[in-house]
């Protein structure tokens, strides 16, 4: 058995950190994520004049359910998403005046349906730069609550950022979603908000799926992070490749995240897969089955499949992920084109990606400072000599440690001659 210590999970770390600050009394978070994302969320709480300790291994946070204890601040969300959006929906909810910014990358990446649907609960902000994107300032004053359609096809963290702030408001929510994607990270806010000691409702009509959040209010609470199921795909599928074997602790049948079904794609490729109670196994069987498969619900692991897809035994059709051409970059483009520097057929539409088998030539991967990029096709380089990065140091993102820890699962095989 060869176990790999993967760090906290991002977006679980987002969330415990959003419903800390909404808390009543001091949450203790244990094992959370460190990088520049969650670092960047954790410096914007504190800019918003929340208490946040930051230990080497727990953070402690002390909430304010009434809104963020500033009533002025200026936040810098660096290239978090989750920070740029989940920030200033919880800035909403308190009284003052709130200027969010964020680097070029993430400025380019939408916010308008959140917005637009808390202009919809009467909350005052204005975009200064482009409609729809950061920069970005709100006049807040509370939120009353009420009733909203949120179309989240464009992404799941709409959705989330309006339901984390659905206690805090006075009447509660009730959003209608007509369109969903990514929705087991809606699951993940769910059970965390319960955790927190809300109930979130839920019920399927004509209209769409309805979820109806209570006033009322969080309770603190201790939260341990499970670690990134989207991290631990590199090395299983690295695992997968090489034929030999990975074990990640922490990640088992009870685990939260969604990400964790790419071991089933894995397994329709012929790889072995065993999920226990409190960690999850992949051993690589030596050859790759090519296969048809909608990644919907788990598009952040797109890349690593599109990596490892040259050595199937045949052609690698991924489909329904559209949501992925809005990420930090246009992740569908940004796959196609660097596998066609490898020397690799593949084609794309625009919901789709499809490679072909052949053998990756060495060339430079361009990572458009996606961190997603460069740990996928870390999994390409482990069978192909001489590929490289321009800008290999954008893990630090969500993994500081990425090129090491792989460093050492590679050398950790080669000692034991598997």
């Amino acid at each position: 058995m060869t176990p790999v210590e993967i760090p906290g999970s991002k977006s679980i770390t987002a969330r415990a950190l959003f419903l800390a600050a909404a808390a009543e009394g001091t949450t203790v978070l244990r094992k959370p994520l460190v990088s520049d994302d969650t670092e960047g969320f954790a410096a914007g709480l504190t800019g918003l004049g929340y208490r946040v300790e930051r230990g080497p291994d727990s953070w402690r946070i002390e909430g304010s359910p009434a809104g963020p204890p500033a009533t002025k601040a200026q936040v810098y969300c660096r290239d978090g998403a989750t920070t740029a959006r989940f920030l200033p929906v919880l800035a909403a909810a308190g009284h003052g005046s709130f200027r969010f910014d964020a680097s070029a990358q993430m400025r380019r990446r939408p916010l308008g349906p959140l917005t637009e649907a808390l202009r919809t609960l009467d909350v005052s902000l204005h975009h200064e730069g482009a409609e729809g994107h950061h920069p970005l300032r709100v006049e807040a004053n509370g939120v009353r609550g009420g009733r909203l359609v949120l179309d989240a096809g464009e992404s799941s963290q709409y959705l989330t950022a309006l339901l984390l702030l659905g206690p805090l408001t006075a009447e509660g929510l009730r959003i209608t979603v007509t369109r969903l994607v990514s929705a087991p990270y809606v699951e993940i806010t769910l059970a965390m908000m319960r955790a927190f000691g809300v109930q979130v409702g839920r019920e399927h009509t004509a209209e769409g799926v309805v979820f109806t959040v209570p006033p009322g209010g969080y309770t603190a609470t201790e939260w341990t992070v499970e670690p990134d199921a989207s991290t631990a795909s590199y090395f299983f599928a690295a695992a997968a490749l090489t034929g030999r074997e990975v074990t990640v602790p922490g990640l088992g049948a009870g685990a939260l995240q969604g990400d964790l079904r790419f071991t089933e794609v894995l397994a329709r490729m012929g790889a072995e897969v065993e999920v226990g109670a409190d960690a999850t196994t992949v051993r690589g069987s030596g050859r790759l089955s090519g296969l048809t498969v909608a990644m919907r619900d788990i598009s952040d692991t797109m890349p690593t499949l599109a990596a490892l897809a040259p050595f199937a035994s045949g052609p690698v059709r991924i489909e329904d992920v559209h949501n992925t051409r809005v990420k930090e970059c246009d992740r569908l483009e940004a796959c196609a084109q660097n596998l066609r520097r490898l020397g690799i057929e593949a084609r794309t539409g625009e919901d789709w990606l499809e490679i072909h088998p052949g053998t990756p030539r060495p060339a430079e991967i361009t990572t458009y400072g996606d961190h997603r990029i460069v740990m996928s096709f870390a999994v390409t380089a482990l069978r192909a000599p001489g590929i490289s990065f321009d800008d290999p140091g954008c893990v630090r993102k969500t993994f500081p440690g990425f090129h090491e820890a792989f460093g050492r699962l590679s050398h950790r095989w080669e000692a034991a001659g598997a």
